[in-house]
């Protein structure tokens, strides 16, 4: 039996649309294709996967927020020992608890 197909409307960035154009052109896919693949891909992860584990690939923030990045980007704080003894881990090395 063939599967049936619809058709779906989304709006994107003109990036996200030039990005799209690049990479199935580059591998002479389909755009529909890929944007198929890609969502059922992440419908796949929201469903399987806990949800602290997926990270949104853009971060919204307030004012507050905001200010608050640029000041840790400004004046970033001294790492705690627990993050240098983290970073100081070669491949391969147990991480330290």
């Amino acid at each position: 039996m063939a599967a049936k197909h619809v058709q779906i409307s989304a709006i994107v960035s003109e990036e996200t649309r030039a990005l799209l154009d690049h990479a199935t052109e580059a591998r002479g896919l389909k755009k529909g294709h890929v944007i198929e693949e890609a969502l059922l891909h992440y419908l796949h992860a929201l469903r399987e996967l806990p949800s602290d584990v997926i990270i949104p690939s853009r971060l919204v923030l307030n004012k507050a927020s905001g200010r608050e990045v640029v000041d840790l980007v400004l004046h970033p704080r001294e790492p705690t020992d627990a993050m240098k003894a983290l970073m100081s881990v070669e491949d391969g090395d147990d991480v330290p608890t």
